[in-house]
């Protein structure tokens, strides 16, 4: 059988927007996926349906599988003639074991290629906001591992040129030892009074930093409960912290904010809300899928021509359309006859990319407002087709009837509740670990609640903020007990966010003021 082939891909420093192109598209053509417990899972939603997935993550001493395991598994796997994706974080051959994996894959004569990673040495730094470099501080920069292999009779590490030979010491997966570091630099030279950062989970929306001195930081990262993994900075640039934060400062950064959109459609909101610093939880509450029946849109596709208006509500209802009527054998030329209608700018964005003209998008992007807009003109006697899905309003065909219309309302997607990780959302409501709530339709409000149930629903959302995409959403969220608190005045995706950062913002300050009164009533009270 032939031999396949190993990859050896740094993933980075955890945010998933660093891996390199050229890793993604290995991990794209893998049979087999290795990854490490610092490599981000959500690289692995790039991973092809049906690929081996195997997780080989090192945490404190809890090893699924040691080193020399690591090694025979992906060499096993790639005489099997597989693709093997061997996803490690940061960089495979900065502190990562990844030189050992190339040497058992070299003495076997198996074929592997090292992808590069960005590592964290330079990256999490970076995102607190520290340049491990700058002309007014130092021009030098060492990377040290702060974990050396327990089995060494003695440290490889010069202390005594090490201490004090760069401007910037990187330690790696040293907070354990990190009173050992501390007083092995003092001893051999370098002044207390240096600077020290502590970075946990860096270039993460869960990122923490803790500053103290060279002689202080062992105690500061003790009583702050400091814990792996961690990048200790040593240096005078560490004091550029105050000045160039910029990830920390983020208007949303460390927000847990529930994104119950359809898995398909999530990604846009997550985008948003992760380049804001929020930490998006998705917890799809919709699925979307074809019709049980395709038979009334197919009788309708069939006479296109014949209708005057095409009315489109959501980017789905075009995207089934459109599907089935080219699986039917026709093309875009069939719609030259009716007008189009998009509700929102998304619906309109969809159409208009696959070069359909959009003739009209109301003002304000909700049903009544088409008829507002459409009634301008005798509707009497015009054929109105509207697809949508299977399960929505009636105002929209019921108001146009009323002015004469001939209105054909077709399925063309059905909106199911899919299996979700109900548990671990329940357990984070239940924790008051989720900051707010993201509804972007009537349908994901009512299947959250199915989902978590009504009485429950109803607890572990109050005292958390809501935010309704508009107004038909917030009344099926009030009409199961639960209050909108954010609601934008367009009903888009953008503007929602935009209400999301308003909101916390304005929380935030609130909070300030608060503790600067507690603060100087103490201090009166002192007095």
């Amino acid at each position: 059988m032939k031999t396949g082939k190993v990859y050896l891909i740094g993933a980075g420093p955890g945010d998933p927007g660093l891996i390199t192109i050229k890793g993604l598209s290995c991990l794209r053509k893998a049979d087999v996926v290795v990854y490490d417990y610092l490599a981000n899972e959500e690289f692995l939603s790039s991973v092809p349906p049906g690929v081996e997935r195997i997780y080989v993550g090192k945490k404190g001493g809890d090893h699924t599988l040691s080193q020399e395991e690591i090694n025979s598994l992906i060499a096993e796997k790639a005489r099997k003639g597989k693709i093997v994706a061997r996803l490690k974080g940061g960089d495979p051959f900065i502190f990562g074991r990844g030189g050992e994996e190339a040497q058992e894959l070299a003495r076997e004569g198996i074929p592997f290629e090292v992808v590069p990673g960005v590592t964290s040495a330079i990256a999490v730094p970076a995102y607190a906001g520290i340049p491990l470099t700058h002309r007014d501080f130092t021009s030098t920069v060492a990377f040290i591992t702060g974990h050396e292999d327990p089995t060494k009779e003695e440290s490889r590490i010069s202390w005594d040129k090490i201490a004090t030979g760069a401007g910037t010491l990187v330690f790696l997966m040293g907070v354990g030892n990190l009173p050992l570091i501390a007083a092995e630099l003092m001893k051999n030279g370098r002044d207390p009074e240096t600077p020290v950062a502590l970075i946990r989970w860096g270039t993460l929306p869960g990122q923490e930093t803790v500053t103290g001195k060279l002689s202080t930081i062992g105690k500061i990262a003790q009583s702050e409960g400091i814990k792996p993994p961690v990048i200790i900075l040593v240096g005078e640039v560490v004091k550029l912290r105050e000045q160039l934060n910029w990830f920390e400062r983020l208007p949303l950064f460390g927000k847990k904010i529930l994104v119950t959109r359809s898995r398909e459609q999530a990604s846009d909101l997550s985008d948003r809300l992760r380049e804001l610093g929020a930490i998006p939880i998705e917890f799809p509450t919709i699925e979307v899928i074809p019709p049980e029946n395709w038979g009334d849109m197919d009788h309708c596709a069939s006479q296109m021509m014949e209708y005057d208006w095409i009315i489109f509500t959501s980017v789905n209802g075009v995207k089934f359309f459109l599907d089935r009527v080219f699986t039917l054998g026709l093309d875009i030329r069939d719609l030259k006859g009716p007008r189009i209608c998009a509700i929102g700018p998304k619906t309109a964005e969809a159409l208009r990319a696959l070069k359909l003209k959009v003739d009209f998008v109301p003002s304000e992007y909700r049903a009544e407002s088409i008829f507002e807009g459409l009634r301008k003109e005798s509707l009497k006697g015009k054929k109105v087709l509207i697809p949508r899905a299977k399960v929505a309003r009636d105002i929209l065909p019921e108001e146009l009837r009323r002015a004469g219309a001939l209105v054909d309302v077709v399925e063309v997607y059905r909106t199911i509740r899919p299996e979700g990780q109900v548990e671990k959302v329940y357990e984070l409501l239940a924790k008051r670990a989720i900051s707010a709530l993201t509804f972007t339709s009537s349908s994901t409000v009512s299947n959250f609640v199915e989902m978590v149930g009504r009485k429950d629903a109803q607890e572990l959302t109050a005292g958390i903020p809501i935010a309704s995409i508009g107004p038909i959403t917030a009344e099926k969220a009030k009409s199961l007990g639960m209050e909108t608190t954010i609601m934008p005045t367009e009903y888009t995706i953008p503007t929602l966010v935009e209400s999301l950062v308003k909101y916390f913002t304005a929380e935030d300050e609130k909070s300030v003021k608060t503790k600067g009164k507690l603060n100087s009533k103490n201090l009166n009270t002192a007095k």
